[in-house]
């Protein structure tokens, strides 16, 4: 059985690849345990890319946040 709620958005957060803020964001499990999209900075508004995976031992979101272009 999954341990990933496909019914709930899960809640995270991101430091800024640009401005190195931490920027709050939400994830929906639907889209999967690997996942890839660009975000803007609620700060500085400059594009993230972000890399979001599931890690099963903790059961929560884990993200990388990387220069978009």
């Amino acid at each position: 059985m999954d341990s990933i709620n496909q019914g709930e958005v899960s809640s995270t957060s991101y430091r800024c690849a640009f401005c190195g803020e931490t920027n709050h964001t939400f994830v929906d499990p639907s889209q999967g345990k690997q996942q890839k999209y660009i975000e803007d900075c609620q700060i500085c508004c400059r594009p993230n890319e972000l890399r979001v995976s599931y890690d099963e031992w903790n059961e929560q979101y884990a993200i990388r946040a990387s220069q978009s272009q």
